[in-house]
């Protein structure tokens, strides 16, 4: 005689564990939304540039830079339109976040940015300096960032850079609105002279 616990056990079947066809189809469907997305956002990102292309080449460091006033090593987070933080300015290598290395200057700001495009903003076309929170989609604690304002074929351009010791940040932007200042200032004396 068998037990009825026997035949019970002996009637329950497993069903099938998995449908392979299905399982692959929406496996393969899902990496292929997956590469449409982000071939949609390179896409995107090769358009905004191509809207940029009237911002001339980025100014190169003079032969005789002078002496440093103030050095930084940290980050730079990426360049906007002047006031807007989130209007990021992709052409000309400004897009590409990277470290960087700051070199203040009587004659401008030195940006070195090993594996991007290294870039230099004379004196005469800074236009100021801040502490903010945040920059082209990046955001830190309030005074996080170092934001320098700057022309760059008449278009003013924010660049957010964050030290490694934010602490000397209060400190560039004292320097950079007094190097700003000081330029513009001259600027001004020399155009009221040629009247």
């Amino acid at each position: 005689m068998t037990s009825p616990l026997f035949q019970l056990a002996a009637a329950q079947q497993s069903a099938p564990v998995t449908d392979w066809a299905a399982r692959i189809a929406w496996v393969v469907g899902l990496l292929l939304f997956i590469a449409l997305v982000y071939w949609l956002m390179r896409e995107g990102w090769k358009w905004r540039g191509t809207l940029q292309g009237d911002l001339p080449e980025l100014p190169a460091a003079p032969a005789e830079p002078g002496e440093p006033r103030l050095t930084l090593s940290g980050r730079y987070h990426g360049s906007t339109t002047a006031g807007q933080w989130l209007d990021r300015i992709v052409a000309r290598g400004l897009g590409t976040r990277s470290r960087a290395e700051l070199t203040l200057t009587d004659q401008g700001l030195h940006v070195v940015r090993p594996g991007a495009q290294d870039f230099f903003v004379p004196a005469a076309a800074l236009r100021g300096a801040r502490l903010d929170k945040g920059i082209a989609g990046k955001v830190l604690p309030e005074g996080g960032l170092l934001i320098v304002t700057w022309e760059h074929g008449n278009k003013q351009l924010d660049s957010g850079f964050r030290g490694d010791r934010a602490a000397e940040h209060p400190a560039w932007v004292e320097a950079l609105n007094a190097l700003g200042t000081a330029e513009s200032t001259t600027e001004h004396t020399e155009t009221e002279g040629a009247r």
